[in-house]
């Protein structure tokens, strides 16, 4: 007997606030992209100030804060 392993990508338009936030956590780290724990956000708050004062790009940083204060992801 013969397999043949057949692959299909489909495209589908989702909405990302239908889906519970630990669900999502759960997929990434399934795929192994989970969160890092920032814990009280105290090391991203001192990387954006260092980014700041050296006129750095802190984009990301400041979205993570965000997360963490507020459990929204923008």
């Amino acid at each position: 007997m013969t397999y043949k392993t057949v692959y299909t990508e489909v495209e589908v338009d989702i909405d990302l606030s239908d889906f519970d936030t630990d669900d999502l956590i759960e997929e990434l780290e399934s795929r192994g992209s989970g969160v890092m724990d920032y814990g009280d956000g105290k090391e991203v708050l001192e990387s954006i100030y260092q980014k700041r004062r050296l006129g750095q790009d802190y984009q990301t940083e400041l979205e993570t804060l965000i997360y963490l204060g507020l459990g929204k992801i923008i």
